[in-house]
């Protein structure tokens, strides 16, 4: 969900808070993981949230305004059918047995009923809630009450059923609590959802005032979507690297690294959207959308779609990013190439064809190139579908285009044959246990300076290029002393081509040293929080050694 900007002063006070405290309640132990199966979301869910728009300024009549406004704008029957109600839906106080219940003025005919008026009109309920004592509107007492489901999961679970929901938003809204005690946490909900027998979509965000845990582990076998970011707000560019609030392109930069972990039934969500909602340009908004649609996104409308103009439709309704979000290989984007600027994002498809994304994060107008064989087509002739004009072209390999600032072209690529897209030449190193890139500390480029673990983004402190073994960042090549050891730490100096500055690049995922081969880029004690040190240590495959080229 969303905070206003006059909760911004309190934000940065509970972000001080320590967050070794813990949970209030019991902790179960996590466990062993298992691959979450509901038979949900097997594709990126679809649809319209309340909060972006209306925060807590909600009731029964705006939802069913919006839902005839859906239906009636054709959105239904593109796909967008969740219609989900945000914080502040409820009564501030349980009932004597415990019960949630709506609240009296805003839903007086009831949650059941709204439910029952979406569901005759073609589309599914969904609700909020939190996983701790109190929902994110009460934390910062913009809401009275405590009514968060700590204690009360498998009761609220089987309320939600009872009232028809269909897709459950889990807000964790919290400073306290490590990764372990959220898995745990929002692993009560999971198994009381799954023990109703009703199909719903379990939608979790770990990162509300939290540490950003998101994007530190694959979700995968707690919900079926999980939040990467902090919250999104109406505007391009925030400047944050993942920090309250998020604006478009920092949220590309933090998601896209996170490919791997979307599949059908589990995917990153990168949140709500904006289009519609002012603050950007059409072309920044209809990036938004196709990005989102690249990356696998769930479609969750924020604006008020009782009032849409025809832009904001056209873009909301483009049948040819609909279709590359829904595909049913149910795969995100892989990055192919980026030099700071100009990206390239391929998504393979499940009739063998690929979706290709020039997106330009610069301010003036480029020109951005790829070919069919970076983004896994094989063959000497391919059409391509440009995804807004609705055009078709053909190519023997060469796909172009010129692209304005802050804009991206989609292109469908269709003929051949189609493998995965090769590694590309220019990537970051991201470490699969922290979730986070290798990055240069500070962006220095002095010789000896040391390398660090950092929210993965798009700065060239970030970007490696390959040279045969050696790996080159800000004009320097990754080094190690000549007297390395266990410990010592990753360095970048002037290249020299020497063995210290050859890295190979193992079967499983660890990149060892040319001159130490026993040595492998390890992020030190397995550290998950930016700053923590890049060293070597004796290869041995953990997850603090494993690396993903993204």
């Amino acid at each position: 969900m969303g905070r206003p900007s006059r909760w911004l002063t309190a934000v940065l006070g509970v972000l001080a808070v320590t967050l070794a405290s813990t949970t209030a309640g019991t902790i179960v132990s996590p466990g062993i993981a298992q691959a979450l199966d509901n038979g949900v979301a097997r594709t990126p869910p679809m649809g319209w949230n309340t909060w972006n728009t209306f925060g807590c300024n909600i009731n029964e009549t705006l939802i069913r305004q919006t839902a005839d406004a859906i239906v009636g704008n054709g959105l239904r029957d593109l796909g967008y059918r969740y219609v989900v109600v945000d914080d502040c839906w409820f009564d501030p106080n349980r009932d004597a047995q415990g019960n949630l219940r709506a609240h009296p003025q805003r839903f007086p005919s009831g949650m059941k009923a709204l439910g029952d008026y979406l569901h005759s009109r073609g589309l599914l309920f969904g609700i909020y809630q939190a996983p701790l004592d109190q929902t994110c509107a009460q934390y910062f007492d913009a809401f009275p009450g405590s009514t968060g489901s700590l204690g009360h999961e498998y009761q609220d679970a089987r309320q939600f059923a009872a009232w028809g929901v269909d897709y459950l938003k889990y807000d964790w809204c919290s400073p306290t609590g490590s990764i372990d005690d959220q898995v745990a946490r929002f692993g009560i909900m999971r198994d009381a959802l799954a023990a109703t027998g009703r199909p719903i979509v379990y939608s979790i965000n770990p990162n509300s005032i939290h540490a950003k845990t998101g994007p530190q582990r694959n979700w995968n076998d707690v919900a079926n979507l999980w939040r990467t970011t902090e919250d999104i707000t109406n505007a391009w560019n925030t400047g944050q690297t993942n920090g309250y609030p998020m604006g478009i392109q920092n949220i590309v930069d933090v998601n896209v690294p996170l490919a791997g972990y979307a599949a059908p039934g589990g995917f990153n969500d990168p949140d709500m959207l904006e289009v519609g909602n002012g603050g950007m340009t059409d072309t920044e908004m209809r990036s938004h959308f196709a990005l989102w649609a690249m990356m696998a996104a769930p479609l969750m409308m924020g604006n008020d779609l009782r009032s849409a103009d025809a832009a904001t439709l056209r873009i909301l309704k483009n049948r040819n990013l609909v279709a590359i979000d829904q595909d049913s290989l149910g795969r995100q984007a892989v990055q192919v190439s980026h030099d700071g600027t100009r990206r390239v994002l391929a998504k393979r498809l499940a009739d063998g064809d690929v979706a290709v994304a020039l997106f330009n994060q610069g301010s003036a107008t480029t020109t951005i190139s790829t070919t069919a064989a970076a983004i896994g087509k094989t063959g000497t002739s391919f059409t391509l579908r440009d995804a807004w004009t609705d055009a078709t072209s053909t190519t023997t390999g060469a796909i172009s285009a010129s692209v304005p600032a802050h804009g991206t072209v989609v292109y469908r690529v269709s003929g051949g044959g189609t493998t995965d897209p090769p590694a590309p030449t220019t990537f970051r190193l991201r470490s699969e246990s922290a979730g986070r890139c290798l990055d240069v500390d500070n962006a220095r480029t002095a010789n000896g300076t040391g390398t660090l673990i950092w929210d993965c983004h798009g700065n060239a402190n970030q970007q490696i290029s390959r040279d045969g073994q050696t790996l080159r960042i800000l004009g320097k090549c990754l080094d190690v002393p000549t007297d390395a050891a266990n410990g010592t730490r990753v360095q970048i100096w002037d290249c020299h081509g020497g063995a210290n500055q050859q890295w190979t690049f193992n079967g499983n995922g660890t990149v060892s040293n040319g001159r130490f081969p026993a040595l492998c880029l390890d992020v030190t004690n397995g550290g998950t929080a930016n700053g923590t040190t890049v060293i070597l240590w004796s290869c041995h495959g953990g997850a603090n050694q494993r690396w993903t080229r993204v």
